[in-house]
């Protein structure tokens, strides 16, 4: 080899070991970048009542940690842990395994445990991709385990508070009377809203948010369909009125008593009267505890209606995946408890 070669080789060598320096600086400057970045690429891909939701959770997680910490460092809030990776750093599997134990302890129901798991859960992940929770340690959060149906039991008998806040430990059966009766309204303008609001969740399942969105231009009554959106599975769906909403859309939308275009349902004021104004989910939540109460069910909410009209349409031998279809469900877990729940169980059994 001549010495032209050996510099060309040199200079050559000098050429990559300089470009692998640049890509490594570019590199670690592209992840700099996008570390900051996970947390609002995150929370843009989601609802606003999902983030609501989180950002309460994580709240009630900067309670536990001030409360851990007995007062001696300052904690984030629920507001910076869901929007800057950096204050992640220091938590470890053990915190969040606290966390878990003293949901418990505060009495909260095992459901809400599982659900404020899974949120601390997920933006853990997001501040180990961001870089500030090592690998290692995420591996061991993530592992932390929520508790399962049959566990719940077990763990209710066991401990002293057994639930926490407004949330039933089951929701609220009605027979095929009382749903007859909560759909059958006076003949007014508050009971002709009323009918249509009742009809709309016995009948046809909908979310108390779902119900709150529709507008007057998503019902057809002359088709004898309603068209509207779910938010939780960003779906648009059209369902066939049953008759007794079909019976409520002509008394509610021809009576001069609903508007001409805009909210569906009117809310309610003091006198019996309505307001220009569409009713909201808690107008909505209230109205259907107060309708409840007057036929002696108590806690009534919009929820429970759901869950009548899942059960009936299980026990009227609809199928799982109609089920899921016709609620709205993004997956077969919920849809399967129903028509599981509503199967006899020996009805293949053969006899002697």
């Amino acid at each position: 080899m001549t010495e032209d070669d050996k510099s060309l080789q040199t200079i050559v060598g000098d050429l990559v070991l300089y470009n692998a320096n640049r890509l490594q600086a570019a590199g670690k400057a592209a992840n700099d970048i996008a570390s900051r970045g996970v947390f609002d690429d995150y929370i843009s891909r989601k609802a606003r009542n999902t983030i609501i939701r989180q950002r309460s959770d994580l709240a009630l997680f900067a309670t536990y940690l001030a409360e851990a910490l007995g007062g001696t460092h300052s904690v984030p809030g629920g507001e910076a842990l869901q929007q800057d990776p950096i204050v992640w750093n220091g938590i470890t599997w053990g915190i969040v395994e606290g966390f878990k134990r003293w949901l418990l302890q505060h009495g909260y129901a095992v459901s809400s445990v599982n659900i404020r798991l899974s949120t601390i859960k997920t933006y853990a992940r997001l501040a180990s991709k961001a870089g500030v929770i090592p690998s290692n340690e995420f591996v061991l959060i993530k592992a932390v385990e929520g508790y399962r149906r049959v566990e719940a039991k077990h763990l209710d008998e066991r401990r002293e508070i057994r639930r926490k806040g407004p949330k039933k430990a089951q929701s609220v059966s009605l027979t095929l009377e009382q749903a007859k009766a909560l759909k059958s309204q006076p003949e007014t303008a508050q009971g002709r809203r009323d009918a249509m609001l009742m009809c709309l969740l016995l009948d046809h399942g909908l979310r108390c948010g779902e119900v709150a969105r529709l507008r007057v231009e998503d019902i057809d009554p002359r088709e004898g369909m309603m068209r509207f959106y779910r938010p939780k599975v960003d779906k648009v769906q059209t369902h066939k009125l049953t008759s007794d909403t079909l019976c409520a859309a002509f008394a509610w939308l021809y009576s001069g008593d609903a508007p001409k275009s805009g909210p569906l349902l009117r809310a309610s004021q003091k006198g019996g009267g309505l307001t220009s104004a569409g009713m909201t989910e808690r107008g909505i939540t209230k109205r259907v505890r107060s309708l409840g109460a007057a036929l002696g069910i108590k806690g009534l909410s919009a929820h429970d209606c759901r869950h009548f009209w899942a059960t009936h349409a299980a026990h009227s031998g609809t199928d799982t995946f109609t089920l899921q279809e016709a609620g709205g469900w993004s997956s077969l877990a919920m849809p399967r408890r129903y028509v599981e729940a509503a199967a006899v169980a020996n009805e293949r059994v053969k006899g002697f």
